[in-house]
């Protein structure tokens, strides 16, 4: 276990982004997180953050894989003080980060999600993980499951993805599985490619259409110039008659379109006001 002294991190902000499936409450403060194959938990209070690791695998994997190297501060105070409506979703949440999550996992969530809400995506990705993931035992000797690999999932009946309540996603996961192990998409040259590159390469996947692309490339490749535009972020933009400013937030407007999403999910709507309206 270690403690680390965070500032711009509320990891219960971060579970209810909608950016990841395997971030779960366990209690008020603590969290548990299942990603590269590992078992995490986190309990927050205020600014002091603990982690269930060690200094090593924290410098390895998880230091980076809640970016905590990106100036979150900044960021916010890039926000137009004359619009309103992004300050208050910065307000009501800045302590969200974008994560850097395993790439073939994100992939196959974000297909699993169209059309789809966040209690039955955690359901789909459960089932799974139960029944192709590898299980492993956690730092008290518990059993987990880990994500699935493309293999595991290439070798699925779409039958069986059907009863798992993945539905008309089925095909489209069995065969962006066989694309990621024939090679026809390259996942280990993606990290290299910039935005508009690898986000046409995504496009070549079963059931990758331009909004899931946008949300691998945000939340899975760190481009955080990805703005991913579902219902909520739809009826945020109406909010901007004038057109959402890209130009101010150029390179990082990502990251407050995670901020417009949380706050249209889980904040007052109607309230905001933006400088254009």
């Amino acid at each position: 276990m270690i403690e680390k002294e965070l500032t711009d991190f509320d990891i219960r902000q971060i579970a209810l982004s909608g950016q990841c499936f395997r971030l779960r409450p366990l209690s008020e403060n603590t969290f548990s997180l299942t990603a590269f194959g590992r078992y995490l938990e986190i309990s927050q209070q205020g600014g002091k953050v603990q982690f269930s690791c060690t200094e090593q695998e924290w410098k390895e994997i998880w230091e980076n894989y809640f970016d905590l190297h990106t100036d979150y501060a900044g960021i916010k105070k890039a926000v137009d003080p004359e619009d309103f409506y992004l300050q208050e979703a910065v307000r009501m949440g800045g302590g969200i980060r974008i994560l850097r999550q395993e790439l073939w996992e994100t992939i196959a969530a974000f297909i699993i999600s169209q059309q789809n809400n966040i209690p039955r995506i955690q359901k789909c990705v459960d089932a799974l993980c139960g029944e192709f993931g590898r299980e492993a035992e956690d730092f008290r000797g518990n059993p987990y499951r880990c994500f699935p690999e493309p293999e595991a999932l290439a070798a699925a009946s779409e039958g069986q993805l059907r009863e798992m309540g993945l539905g008309y996603r089925a095909p489209y996961l069995v065969k962006t599985a066989r694309m990621v192990c024939e090679k026809e998409v390259n996942l280990e040259e993606l990290p290299s490619l910039s935005y508009e590159e690898a986000k046409a390469e995504l496009l070549k996947l079963c059931g990758v259409g331009v909004k899931v692309a946008d949300c691998i490339c945000l939340f899975a490749l760190h481009h955080i110039e990805a703005f991913p535009v579902d219902t909520h972020i739809k009826a945020m933009l109406k909010r901007y008659p004038k057109g959402f400013p890209f130009e101010r937030y150029q390179g990082f407007a990502g990251v407050l379109q995670q901020y417009a999403f949380y706050y249209e999910l889980h904040g007052q709507k109607g309230n905001g006001k933006t400088a254009g309206s």
